[in-house]
């Protein structure tokens, strides 16, 4: 049994305050690659990662997800990277297939020693006129929905403690 794979799996966490400074190119690289060999049904391999560090780019991201939730926060927390997710949205397991591309990020992001925290919201956000611009900036077909930002950082803090598991969570039949 790989016990590296269940140990990092029990110890991810999500991270919600990160130092300023840049992630590494070959750490993102390294998780950038573990997302896409993100399981997909019949192996189509739709999904799309944009990545997108520059601060202003960011801010707009943020903007944008504060907007469809009616607030003026920072959703990404300060954090230097955001890898947004998309599938094709033709496709009936878009949905699916892009979250495994986020659960392998998050993955990797800890083993890379990165924090990192699924920010939902893309879906409503790239359905929007600005959405839809930004996806036509980056080369990213109209078919095409948000699944998810994964944002990405050095934790400014230590990880926060796993909640004890719900007694029901498993049921054998």
């Amino acid at each position: 049994m790989k016990t590296e794979v269940l140990e990092a799996i029990k110890a991810r966490r999500s991270v919600r305050s990160y130092k300023k400074e840049q992630i590494r190119d070959e750490e993102l690289n390294a998780v950038l690659e573990a997302g896409t060999y993100a399981a997909t049904g019949m192996g189509r391999q739709s999904p799309r990662m944009v990545v997108v560090q520059d601060a202003e780019t960011i801010a707009q991201l943020s903007g944008m997800n504060a907007a469809v939730m009616g607030s003026d926060g920072d959703p990404f927390y300060g954090a230097p990277t955001v890898v947004v997710v998309f599938a094709d949205g033709n496709i009936g397991t878009w949905l699916q297939d892009g979250s495994l591309v986020m659960g392998n990020l998050m993955l990797a992001a800890y083993a890379a020693g990165l924090g990192s925290c699924w920010i939902n919201r893309a879906t409503e956000a790239f359905d929007t006129p600005e959405g839809k611009a930004l996806m036509k900036k980056w080369g990213i077909p109209e078919n095409y929905r948000g699944v998810a930002n994964c944002i990405l950082g050095y934790p400014d803090g230590p990880l926060p403690e796993a909640k004890p598991r719900k007694a029901d969570y498993i049921t054998r039949a």
